[in-house]
């Protein structure tokens, strides 16, 4: 957990803006489940804003300040007792090139007396009704925690002290907490208003001018909020080996699965060992970004280490398509390990030990394909099906990335099958978000926006995590995008669908460039299982083939993945009208002597919400929760451009100014910690033939891959 990362000349910005107290206000109810006090409030506008002149006094604006940080990345905050260091510093030591950290107390405390004239551990502050205790003693726990191989930096060589800052106090107003029996270490010195100087200098001593965004850069992917994207993680790691750890909550979900797989599954080396008969289910929740696929992708690395058949289902064909596309190529034993809902509908024999159903709330009522044979379709409820096909069933899902009205996961649907099959189900959710650059306050921003839930929608403040801005045409869209692709990043332009869409023309397959705002026009991504004209790719991997940036993609090709910048045209199938948002359904008219189709009336063009399908209600839900999935698909900065006036200047109204230079996070200033560019596939046969021979088959290394 941290409420706010940013350096201190960003931090002050921030403030003068006034958007800084909000920001932390908002990120503390999300975390702690309750309303920051006054008290808190007050120490935020006057604490942190104290420290952060004093660190661009010293010179050392550059100085990364987290607030609020978790003293190690599994910490329980809800908990009374969790560790929150009130800031911590972190920049590059000046002589030795490490990470220097700094954790800091900050007290608005004006006078001290000992409660006890034998020991300055206890102190009373006037105002307060309790002792308390030295800060020293706070910042020992902190330190402890933070040093740990639990911390953040874990066993990595670093420099890390700490100090109180008692900005409001003189140095014999709090004489007790600096004379010769008072706490000593690293992490004990004090600071007063008039030992500013002396603050100064030590700030001058243990950070250097530059590197500190290096440094806070590695701190947040120790810390998990800057994961490796999910398919660069196995391409790393040729879906086997370690390349980031699950943490908290996922570490949790995925222990219990595999201590119960262990109990309820025959186990191959000891065939005679009679396992546990109950069928048991797992239904994992959460939101995006929490870890779903990683949890599941971790377990079926560990279950086929162990010799045990797993699939991985999913109802994504360019979520499956990316997968086998970038990881599997060249091994077909591995890609037909990934799978749909819909190839179930005769059971597996024997059954799957385990199956995996990713994306569970795209399930289907039935399992269907109008190429397919009468006697072929499903003829029962889709999930009786992937029950059958397995002895242990894992189903993630999402309920709020429902955007079909033919895709009926639920969890009261994934209850009643459990109980139909009197299997034994456990039911565990995910809060952790590690998607957008591990910002939860972005993805709570995009839900309160588009109305997918309760909460007012607010002015967007910047976190140091996640970056948005809103674009004034579509040419803007297209040269940032681009521009940030070309530099290394990873990107994409998606939207909303409202224009018709072309399939591939003639012999060439040539893609007609259905998506046209004014002089604007480009192709949507191609609806096509192969390669089409300019070497556009198939739909399937357009999401992650070089060659797909010049097309635009929708929420059935986006839902699952990720990129470091995505770029969301919003279309008129979602305006604001009078302080509400207005769901308009489109019009299509074809082309004089040709095939194509053009817009008539602006609005939805997809046909799978059209009026005879979903009644209003439900096509504004849907609608909704296709640009939910669109506007979180971005792992640093989102660029929305609505092709209405009227929501163009809403949108620009809660994104705010976006002038503080240092908090887009443009390819070229980045660290270089932070440039990792996209994996290229692998070439054919670099999965490796022998890796279940190469792993142990107990003692769960909980890593991801």
């Amino acid at each position: 957990m941290l409420l706010l990362k940013l350096s201190a000349s960003d931090l002050l910005t921030l403030n003068a803006r006034r958007r800084m107290v909000p920001h932390l206000a908002a990120r503390w109810r999300h975390f702690r489940g309750a309303d920051a006090s006054l008290s808190e409030r007050s120490a935020w506008a006057e604490s942190l804003v104290s420290l952060a002149n004093d660190l661009v006094a010293a010179e050392r604006g550059n100085v990364e300040m987290i607030v609020e940080c978790a003293a190690t990345v599994d910490e329980v905050v809800r908990s009374e007792n969790a560790r929150l260091i009130d800031v911590v510093l972190v920049g590059r030591h000046p002589e030795r090139g490490v990470p220097s950290v700094q954790l800091v107390e900050l007290k608005r405390w004006s006078m001290v007396t000992r409660v006890e004239r034998a020991t300055a551990d206890l102190l009373y502050v006037p105002g307060m009704d309790e002792a308390k205790k030295h800060p020293a003693l706070q910042l020992r726990s902190y330190y402890q925690a933070f040093t740990s191989d639990r911390g953040p930096f874990r066993k990595a060589e670093f420099e890390c002290g700490g100090f109180a800052y008692l900005h409001n106090a003189t140095e014999e107003s709090v004489r007790p907490l600096i004379e010769v029996d008072a706490p000593t270490g690293a992490y004990a010195r004090v600071y007063t208003r008039d030992r500013r100087p002396a603050l100064l200098h030590d700030l001058r001593k243990y950070f250097a001018v530059d590197g500190a965004d290096s440094e806070a850069e590695k701190m947040l992917a120790n810390m998990g909020l800057r994961n490796t994207r999910l398919l660069d993680a196995m391409i790393r790691s040729h879906g086997a080996d370690t390349v980031f750890t699950l943490r908290g909550r996922q570490k949790d979900v995925a222990d219990q699965v595999l201590e119960t797989a262990a109990k309820v599954l025959p186990d191959p080396e000891s065939p005679a060992l009679v396992p546990d008969e109950r069928r048991v289910i797992f239904l994992v929740t959460g939101g995006a970004g929490t870890g779903k696929s990683a949890i599941g992708l971790q377990i079926k690395a560990e279950l086929e280490a162990q010799g045990r058949t797993v699939n991985y289902a999913s109802g994504s064909r360019a979520f499956n398509g990316a997968l086998q596309e970038h990881v599997g190529y060249g091994d077909r034993a591995f890609k037909e390990t990934f799978t749909y809902f819909s190839n179930f509908v005769k059971a597996p024999e024997p059954p799957l030990d385990v199956l995996i159903c990713d994306e569970a709330h795209r399930l289907r009522d039935r399992s269907t394909n109008r190429f397919w044979k009468p006697e072929d379709q499903g003829a029962g409820p889709q999930v009786d099906e992937l029950l059958a096909a397995s002895r242990l069933t894992v189903f993630l899902m999402d309920e709020g990335q429902s955007v079909r009205p033919n895709e009926v996961g639920t969890v009261n649907l994934i209850k009643e099958a459990a109980a139909r099959h009197d299997a034994h189900l456990v039911e565990m959710g995910l809060r952790e978000q590690f998607r957008c650059g591990g910002s939860d306050a972005y993805p709570r921003w995009v839900r309160a926006l588009l109305g997918v839930s309760d909460e007012k929608a607010e002015t967007w403040c910047p976190d140091g995590l996640m970056h948005v801005e809103v674009a004034d045409t579509p040419e803007e869209l297209e040269r940032i995008i681009r521009t940030e692709a070309l530099a290394g990043a990873s990107a994409r332009m998606v939207a909303g669908y409202c224009w018709p869409w072309t399939k591939p023309l003639g012999k060439s397959k040539r893609l007609e460039a259905d998506v046209r705002i004014g002089g604007w026009h480009r192709p949507w991504n191609a609806d096509s299982d192969s390669f089409c004209a300019d070497s556009a790719p198939p739909s399937k991997i357009w999401s992650v083939h070089e060659n797909g940036l010049g097309q635009i993609g929708c929420v059935y090709t986006a839902q699952g993945l990720e990129w470091d910048w995505c770029g969301v045209i919003m279309g008129e199938d979602m305006v604001r009208r009078d302080g509400q948002w207005v769901f308009r359904r489109g019009k299509e008219r074809k082309e004089k002597d040709t095939d194509v189709k053009r817009v008539d009336r602006p609005g939805s063009f997809d046909p799978k919400v059209k009026a005879g399908s979903v009644d209003d209600e439900e096509f504004a839900r849907l609608v909704r929760h296709a640009y939910h999935v669109l506007m979180t698909r971005a792992s640093r900065a989102t660029v929305l451009y609505s092709t209405d006036e009227e929501t163009r200047t809403y949108l620009k109204e809660l994104v705010g100014p976006v002038e503080i230079y240092a908090l887009r996070p443009t390819w070229e200033n980045l660290p270089a910690e932070a440039r990792k560019p996209h994996m290229p596939r692998p070439g054919r046969g670099s999965r490796g033939k022998n890796r279940k021979k190469s792993r142990k088959k107990k003692g769960y290394d909980l890593t991801l891959f």
